[in-house]
């Protein structure tokens, strides 16, 4: 099922979905207060193999179920101030957040999955994530693929562009464009919020992994 992307505004839901429920009243920066509104379903998280950071294969699914999850499609050398370095700002802050809220920590995790599998090996993925990598009281996935074919099923799935920008010749670079995305994918594996630039925030992450929280299982 193709996904059905949403502003934080509000805007059309998925045919068959209840559309959300108005968002109650503000708390911090013009948010609403975790809790106070309902985050639509926008479609189901696609799967496909993916590598983890000591090279180990995953079903994406099998990493999903079973926890809210905030997943950033990213490559290690990315250095548009638009892209991936603020994706990892906002996601280094909720992962500060989640330390000190061990409850939601156990019930959420963070997933950076790498635009660029040739670049990013899972040895690079390592190097990468560093210490939060390694076990720590908040899950921190850092993956890739094995190759660009399977690479790509997860990017249509998940309906995250990018192209490879090419030089005066016409010859590939290593520069990737592409919109910030982050998703928001519940533990049923099914995406419940996309964030870009004008939305993202780590207050807006946290108050969002909270809401889903508070949602009966």
């Amino acid at each position: 099922m193709p996904l059905l992307l949403l502003g934080r505004a509000g805007g059309a839901h998925a045919a068959g979905d209840t559309p959300p429920t108005p968002r109650g009243a503000s708390v911090g920066a013009g948010l609403p207060a975790p809790g106070s509104y309902t985050l639509p379903r926008l479609g189901r998280a696609p799967d496909g193999e993916v590598l983890d950071h000591r090279g180990r294969a995953h079903r994406l699914h099998t990493l999903l179920g079973g926890r809210i999850t905030v997943l950033s499609f990213m490559y290690t050398y990315c250095r548009d101030p638009e892209g991936c370095p603020l994706a990892w700002a906002a996601m280094d802050g909720l992962h500060a957040l989640l330390a000190a809220e061990p409850a939601l920590a156990a019930r959420a995790q963070l997933v950076s999955l790498s635009f660029d599998p040739h670049n990013d090996t899972p040895q690079q993925m390592a190097l990468f994530g560093g210490q939060r990598a390694r076990l720590a009281p908040v899950r921190w996935h850092f993956l890739t693929t094995a190759s660009v074919p399977w690479l790509l099923p997860l990017l249509n799935g998940f309906g995250q562009d990018v192209t490879v920008e090419t030089d005066a010749r016409g010859q590939p670079t290593r520069t990737l464009n592409h919109l910030l995305k982050l998703f928001l994918v519940d533990a049923r594996r099914t995406v419940r919020e996309v964030y870009g630039v004008a939305t993202l925030s780590q207050q807006a992450l946290h108050n969002d992994l909270r809401t889903l929280a508070m949602e009966a299982p």
